[in-house]
Order: structure tokens, then C-alpha cells, then sequence
């Protein structure tokens, strides 16, 4: 077994060299990294710790720990590191997710101390593209505005709830989901088409930096679905994405979730990564 050394805490101190380490690989980082860009490493700003792995000025590896546990540039002796300070901590998480080697590892020091997670997503393609969306956009895709939540929301809670297997509205009633999606439709990031009250296709861009920025949340109503809208959707929140926020876009997929798959590799997505999520 490789010998490892302890992890760390970060702070605000040692801002420029996570940013310098994120910045490595901004399509994998894009959500660390747009965290960090827009609160810093304070916790109570952040929603959670950063912990580094190398010393200061030679950082090598970092892991977000926050709602979701994020491994970033994370090599077996790293991941150790940080597998024993969660295992110390103890779960806080409401998932761990990041690249699969590095998941993979991770949940298998963790397993044992945490216990079962209610569902694991192997392998999830890593897709992006900085060119044109090649098919149509769709004209009546644009911004949510902020009266329309109460048309958006339900549509949101059905997209989270297909994705996750849960509903969001668990625990505390919703209230945080709410508050996201709001916020969301708040900054310009909400993107839908909506024909006469009723939400056919949305989708948002939930994290940005200025090298990427990752679409979520894509969702179709079932009873519109096999009639182009996802693709003609997908390539008009890509051309605004492209206009407004930065020059890559990036999302994430499940492998099993074929249909979303060429859906986007019709737009113009190529995959150049592979996660893994462990849902808790």
C-alpha cells in the first residue's frame, strides 16, 4: 500500500494555486472551479471545506467536500488522504462524484465506514464542445423569467426526480431546491421552451467559469418527447451558452441513457471524460 501523507484544509491564502490547479482541466473542474471563482475557500462562504493534497506551492491534489464530495486531480495517495479524513468526519455528503478512477477508489476506502449508497452511476460520459450546434436551434427557447417559477418548478422537481430516483422535495420540503432554482432563474441561467403555461423542454447552465460552463437539468415533457425537442433545445441553450458565458460547453450523461447520448452528439458533444456518482 502506497504510504500517504495527510491532507488539508484550505483557505482563502491558497486561492491562485487551486484556481492555477482547476484551471489544468476546466472541462472536469468546471464546477470546483466555478465555486471557488465566484465565493473563495472560506467554508462558510463555500458550503463546505477544500482540502489540498502537497504542500504549499507544489499543490497536487484537491477534493471539495461539500453537499457533494468532488475529487479533483486526485491520484491514489491523494485519495487515501482524503478517504481518511472523511472517514474521520464522517459522511456529509449527498454524493461523491468527479472522475471514476477517482470515485472508484474513493468509495472503495469509504464503503466500509459509510455504508451502502442507494445508488451508484458507473460510468457517465463527460461530453463537450466549443463549435456551432450543428442542427437548428429552436427560436422558442430563451431565458425563464422569474414569474414564470411557478410554471418552471414542477418541471424541474419531475427532471430531478426521474435523474436522482428521489424527489427534491424530501427532507426539508424543498426548500433549498427551491431556492436554487430560483436563483438560477434570477442570474439569467434558467434556459425554456414554455407553450401556453406548459414547460416542453428546459435546461440550465449551473456552473461557469470563464473557460466552461456545464449545462444540467435537461428535460423534456414526456408527452413531447421523439419530436426533435431535445436537440433543437440542447443547440439553442448551447448557442447562448457560447454567447453569454464562456467558450466550452460541458455536461455530464449516464452511459444506460442512450437516447440523451446521441442527442447530444447530434448538437456537436464529443465525449472526452468519464465520471462516476455515488448517490447517498
Amino acid at each position: 500500500m502506497l504510504r500517504t501523507s495527510a491532507s488539508r484544509v484550505l483557505d482563502d491564502s491558497d486561492r491562485d494555486e487551486v484556481l492555477a490547479l482547476l484551471d489544468t482541466d476546466p472541462v472536469a473542474n468546471v464546477f470546483v472551479s466555478s465555486r471557488v471563482r465566484a465565493v473563495g475557500l472560506n467554508p462558510a462562504r463555500l458550503g463546505g471545506q477544500m482540502w489540498g493534497f502537497g504542500p504549499r506551492g507544489d499543490l497536487v491534489s484537491l477534493c471539495y467536500a461539500g453537499a457533494n464530495m468532488v475529487p479533483v486531480s486526485a491520484g491514489p495517495e491523494a485519495v487515501y488522504a482524503f478517504a481518511d479524513r472523511a472517514r474521520k468526519q464522517g459522511r456529509r455528503c449527498s454524493s461523491i462524484v468527479g472522475p471514476a478512477d477517482a470515485v472508484s477508489l474513493l468509495w472503495e476506502r469509504l464503503e466500509p465506514h459509510w455504508g451502502r449508497a442507494r445508488a451508484i452511476r458507473w460510468a457517465q460520459p463527460v461530453m463537450a464542445t466549443s463549435r456551432k450546434p450543428q442542427v437548428a436551434a429552436d427560436p422558442l427557447v430563451r431565458r425563464v423569467r422569474p414569474e414564470e417559477f411557478d410554471i418552471l418548478l414542477p418541471a424541474c422537481v419531475a427532471m430531478f426526480t426521474e435523474e436522482v430516483g428521489v424527489s427534491p422535495n424530501l427532507g426539508d420540503g424543498g426548500a433549498l431546491y427551491r431556492t436554487r432554482v430560483a436563483e438560477l432563474i434570477r442570474i439569467g441561467r434558467s434556459y425554456a421552451r414554455i407553450d401556453d403555461g406548459r414547460v416542453v423542454f428546459k435546461a440550465e447552465i449551473g456552473a461557469v467559469t470563464p473557460q466552461a460552463c456545464q449545462i444540467q437539468g435537461v428535460w423534456v415533457d414526456p408527452e413531447a418527447r421523439g419530436r426533435g425537442h431535445a436537440a433543437a433545445g440542447m443547440a439553442a441553450v448551447v448557442e447562448a451558452a457560447m454567447e453569454c458565458f464562456a467558450p466550452m460547453v460541458t455536461l455530464y450523461v449516464n452511459d444506460y441513457n442512450r437516447p440523451a447520448r446521441a442527442v447530444y452528439r447530434k448538437v456537436g458533444f464529443v465525449e472526452v471524460d468519464t465520471f462516476m456518482s455515488v448517490l447517498f
